[in-house]
């Protein structure tokens, strides 16, 4: 029978109702069964280590008579629940928890409070929790989380004793999670005293020193964290993990130091595989590829249908530009179960390219399934059909490929353009342009483009009003300054203005070659030739573009370093045969 507080009956109706209404969750509330989960790990604790039950023994638990009030917070909450609701539903269940006391009911209201982010509820609960159930080390694990995460790591301190003592058997896992338990505490330097003042007794007990070492690196206390990681890896050599991290600490102050240590490590310890990574991702930072390679092709022997391992390799032997080993990396990627197959084809189709097998490279793009690759690998087709001499199929492709956002609209009618742009069709490229400024006005790279694409055909107010609207809209864009400026120093007598404009654009890029070259070329327009070539062979030795190479030519020529000049258009030639800057400059001093 139910009873009402002050032995007042509830109707047999009233209870009919509610126990049809929510039948299920009745039965639970009837046999004592709430619903205990694992605490969510926004307190830092580990998800997989916290899925004790509540053990409390049924003699122990409170003798609670089911009240009305009782009944509805309890159906309350859980409606709540079922709808969304947090709020609501920490607030039935924290009364709930105050008016029971019962263990069960304060875990759940815990959780509750945790998955809506209410922590100081949460705590509230935790406290009722432990005070209930005090045997219970997730209830102490929760409460001490809950306190060091809110700053209190005082108050935690007798919660994680209390773990401690409790987990005789079990003392290493203690401390291997004891850094994530306390992750959300920003003072790392209060929580590195009190991992310390918990591992003092256990000296000799590895992890302890593990632990030491993790809160000494989070409070930026290197030199203790690489001293205590060295007395973990006494303790236990083999230990791979704790040689991972000492590599890692090593590589803060010093690289050398910690390839060295990897080297050696593995020496003693050639099957350790995850220090091997680590120690190919340091030469990877290093930029020592062969090395890197080295190791994963060690890897292979023993892991030999490990995709990801292949994909190293792949993209190191690209990197060497050692194409064989790359193709053959990615080939047999394909062969087993891996994630993103799409970047594969892509980086195959690369390959195909640098090496001159167009059909193959066009193959690899066609491969590409949907996904967000999709696009830039159509486009990518089109090209290699434009560069195989068919045009208008190109273009064609280019006009089919759907466009579900202005952003890739844009990269169509720029794609476009820029195959356009290769045949000297530059007023088609600039109707092009201007047909899309008309759907999508001041879009930036339209307005890039078509004021290049004026510049071609005459037009050059419309490529000042562009590049001045785009300035206006991002002060920012180096490339404008840029070409507003050089569109001076080439067309016009407003040298000064010129060069105001591109030491605006060197400012916001000063390592750019294009823009480097720009400046080159005004200075040589305003008569300080040395300058000139000054800024010219910079730009050139960044980057060899035969644009470049025109500049820095005229101006050596025009000083009468004719030879040199000579030089530097014949090798560039060599390899841009077609460019028509380079070949008018040529012209130009040899009619």
């Amino acid at each position: 029978m139910i009873l009402l507080a002050k032995n007042k009956r509830v109707s047999y109706k009233f209870c009919l109702y509610f126990f049809m209404k929510f039948k299920f969750l009745g039965l639970l509330f009837f046999f004592g069964l709430v619903a205990c989960t694992s605490i969510p790990n926004k307190v830092g604790m580990d998800a997989s280590k916290s899925t004790e039950h509540v053990q409390t023994k049924q003699s122990n638990l409170p003798k609670q008579e089911l009240t009305v009030a009782v009944l509805l917070d309890f159906l309350l909450g859980e409606t709540a629940l079922q709808r969304g609701n947090a709020l609501v539903a920490t607030d039935s269940y924290l009364r709930l928890t105050k008016t029971t006391r019962d263990p069960r009911i304060a875990q759940r209201a815990t959780e509750i409070a945790l998955h809506s982010q209410q922590l100081s509820l949460a705590l509230t609960a935790a406290t009722i929790w432990v005070e209930s159930d005090p045997e219970s080390l997730i209830a102490h694990q929760t409460k001490a989380a809950l306190l060091a995460n809110t700053g209190n790591l005082i108050e935690a301190l007798p919660h994680l004793e209390k773990l401690l003592t409790a987990q005789k058997n079990n003392v290493s896992e203690f401390f291997m999670q004891l850094n994530n338990l306390l992750a959300n505490n920003s003072n790392k330097i209060e929580i590195f005293e009190l991992v310390r003042r918990l591992s003092k007794p256990y000296s000799l007990v590895p992890e302890a020193h593990f632990a030491i070492s993790q809160a000494a690196w989070f409070a930026n206390k290197f030199d203790i964290a690489l001293e205590e990681m060295k007395f973990a890896l006494i303790l236990r050599p083999s230990w791979e993990i704790a040689a991972v991290y000492q590599g890692q600490i090593l590589q803060k102050t010093s690289v050398i130091s910690a390839i060295e240590f990897y080297k050696n490590y593995l020496k003693t310890y050639p099957k350790a595989n995850n220090t091997r990574i680590a120690y190919a991702k340091v030469l990877m930072t290093e930029k020592d590829y062969t090395g890197a390679r080295n190791q994963f092709q060690r890897l292979l022997e023993e892991r030999s249908i490990d995709a990801n391992i292949f994909l190293a390799v792949g993209l190191l032997s690209m990197e060497l530009r050692d194409y064989v080993v790359a193709e053959t990396s990615f080939k047999r990627i394909l062969e087993l179960d891996y994630r993103d197959l799409n970047s594969i084809h892509l980086y195959l189709a690369e390959i195909y390219e640098k090496t001159q097998r167009i059909d193959a490279a066009m193959k690899s793009y066609q491969a590409v399934a949907e996904g967000d690759k999709y696009f830039p690998a159509q486009i990518k087709y089109a090209f290699l059909l434009a560069k195989r001499g068919e045009l208008d199929e190109a273009l064609k492709h280019l006009r089919d490929i759907p466009a579900k956002d202005d952003p890739q609209r844009v990269q169509l009618i720029t794609a476009e353009a820029e195959l356009l742009r290769g045949t000297g069709a530059h007023q088609k490229v600039f109707h092009l342009l201007s047909n899309g400024l008309e759907r999508m006005p001041d879009y930036p790279d339209l307005l890039y483009d078509r004021a290049m694409a004026a510049e071609k055909i005459g037009k050059l107010d419309i490529l000042e009003r562009d590049l001045r609207r785009l300035i206006q809209l991002n002060p920012n864009h180096a490339h404008a300054y840029n070409a507003l400026g050089y569109s001076f120093a080439e067309h016009s007598s407003r040298l000064p203005e010129a060069l105001e404009l591109i030491e605006r654009a060197v400012k916001l890029s000063p390592e750019d070659p294009y823009i480097m070259d720009s400046l080159g070329w005004v200075y040589y327009r305003l008569g300080d030739l040395d300058a000139g070539i000054s800024y010219l062979k910079q730009a050139f030795v960044i980057k060899s573009d035969p644009e470049i190479a025109s500049h820095l030519g005229e101006v050596l020529w025009m000083q009468g370093t004719k030879k040199e000049a000579e030089n530097i258009w014949r090798s560039t030639l060599k390899n841009y045969p077609d460019n028509e800057m380079l070949l008018n400059v040529i012209k130009k001093f040899f009619p």
